[in-house]
């Protein structure tokens, strides 16, 4: 299978995911608006989101999936197989007792991350509440995480790609007959959100275990002390925990802003974090379906180059994936910053969700699209240090653009409020993506192709007349006042989109940009 087709299914299959992830926010927004409770609910399911992030999709996976790589490389699928029954092993026990920790300790994480919510009382004690239901959701993700890399070594991508979209289903279900069922009770109806929550991971990783059982890699998991003892005494699964340590670090500070910009948030005015969550979920369209999409494929493809000691191929892999980043990304860039306010009233501007809150998410998204290229290419530039077993480089990056970050954000939120906060992440992600592209030139890990000036060029040139009709749109029509006929106004917002796209993609062709070359690879 190609790399542009694998990245293409991933994409496709994201895509699905980020599409009933919006209709949830649609429902929710529309049912719950935006309150303390919601914000409460938003904070809640942040603290295990954070865990997964750090802990199984984070450090985890950028440990994992390249020594799993090379592993497979040089020992064959016996070797691998050993592996991934001493990881699976260590990872459950750690979980048991990680899951037991927060459970327990669910207040201190709570005011550490949004001690703002004490604000209303009743918001605060309800985050607490939802916080203890939900943690348990990092057991289930953090599986998830292992058995997605298991999968994505051995290029089967579709099912790991895939699952995130039961858990929106399962979120759909719990406000369609949750909510209500929850009302009947006396129970606030947003509650309901948290049942989704641990069904949506239950399937998840329920999804995943036919798939392993299918290429005969189905875990084997201790439940012994003996096995405990076993997997760790291994030399390569000591290999991948000393590789997640300064991961760990690194990941840890990309979540550390993260929780600082949710602190800040809950200090400032009532719905802000719930303003600037919904800015995430649209960022997340692109981010997920370039850069994820990119980066999972790339990472055990980069591995298996750097274990074979094919420099060449190493090199032009980087190349490969960062041309598609600047010709995907820099158009969507675009039309956040231009077209952000008929995306935000289009989607979210029903029931509840207000004409303030309408224009407040739009300002918090505008801020992402300034640095979408960075936050994008992010996702390729890691996985190229990551596949040469190198996690302190981009910990020390990390770390760097971490306290630029909350320097901006020490000038800027006091004039900008909840808007600073996408916007300085969006600059720090540009200053991130720059100094690790920097230190792979430098150490002659990638080496440009020829072209790329001309290249750029002509993506700019296209992206700026895409932008040209985007802003004619977003300024010629009243998207908030055309609530009033919703077909309408969904009609228009698909309209503007596809002739954007039509637009972008004629005038690189007449420019001269060969896009059958990216298929090749």
């Amino acid at each position: 299978m190609s790399l542009l087709k694998s990245a293409s299914t991933v994409s496709l299959l994201t895509l699905a995911s980020r599409v009933t992830g919006l209709i949830r926010d649609l429902l929710m927004a529309s049912v719950f608006g935006v309150s303390a409770l919601t914000d409460a609910f938003n904070v809640a399911f942040r603290i295990p989101n954070l865990f997964r992030r750090v802990l199984g999709e984070g450090a985890f996976t950028q440990a994992f999936v390249p020594v799993l790589s090379a592993t497979r490389t040089e020992q064959g699928d016996a070797g691998a197989r050993a592996l991934v029954d001493h990881v699976a092993t260590l990872l459950t026990w750690a979980l048991v007792l990680l899951c037991i920790a927060g459970v327990a300790g669910a207040p201190l994480m709570l005011w550490a991350m949004a001690s703002g919510l004490q604000q209303t009382p009743h918001g605060y004690d309800a985050a607490v509440l939802m916080t203890r239901w939900m943690f348990p959701y990092i057991f289930f993700m953090s599986l998830v995480a292992l058995a997605g890399g298991v999968l994505n070594t051995w290029r089967k991508f579709a099912v790991p790609a895939a699952s995130p979209v039961l858990l929106n289903v399962a979120l759909i279900s719990s406000i369609v007959f949750g909510a209500p069922l929850f009302r009947r009770w006396g129970i606030e109806p947003i509650y309901a959100q948290c049942v989704g929550v641990m069904v949506g991971g239950a399937l998840q990783l329920g999804i995943q275990l036919p798939a392993l059982r299918r290429i005969g890699m189905l875990p084997r998991i201790g439940v012994r002390w003996r096995a405990l003892c076993t997997s760790w005494n291994d030399p390569t699964t000591r290999k991948i925990l000393r590789l997640m340590l300064p991961a760990l670090i690194g990941v840890s500070v990309a979540q550390i802003s993260l929780l600082i910009n949710t602190q800040i948030a809950s200090h400032l005015a009532p719905g802000s974090v719930t303003w600037v969550s919904y800015a995430d979920r649209l960022m997340e369209f692109p981010t997920a379906m370039l850069g994820v999409a990119l980066g999972v494929v790339l990472m055990p493809q980069l591995a298996s180059a750097r274990a074979a000691k094919d420099d060449a191929r190493y090199s032009s892999l980087l190349d490969w994936g960062l041309r598609l980043v600047v010709l995907l990304s820099v158009p969507c860039a675009v039309a956040l910053l231009v077209f952000s306010k008929p995306l935000v009233a289009v989607l979210f501007h029903n029931g509840a969700f207000s004409a303030v809150d309408v224009q407040r998410t739009t300002v918090a998204l505008m801020g992402y699209g300034a640095g979408l290229v960075g936050i994008v290419a992010i996702k390729v530039l890691a996985p190229g240090y990551y596949a040469r077993h190198d996690m302190r480089s981009p910990m020390r990056i990390a770390v760097g653009v971490l306290i630029f970050t909350q320097l901006l954000n020490l000038v800027l939120v006091p004039l900008l409020q909840h808007a600073a906060l996408t916007l300085t992440i969006a600059i720090g992600a540009v200053v991130n993506a720059l100094w690790l592209l920097a230190g792979l030139v430098r150490r002659g890990s990638y080496r440009p192709e020829p072209g790329w000036g001309k290249f750029v060029l002509q993506v700019l040139v296209s992206a700026a007349l895409l932008g040209l009709l985007l802003y004619w749109g977003a300024g010629h029509f009243d998207w908030v006042a055309l609530r009033a006929v919703r077909l309408q106004r969904i009609g228009l917002l698909a309209l503007f989109i596809a002739g954007a796209g039509l637009l972008y993609f004629a005038a690189l062709t007449l420019l001269g940009v060969r896009l059958r070359s990216f298929i090749k690879r």
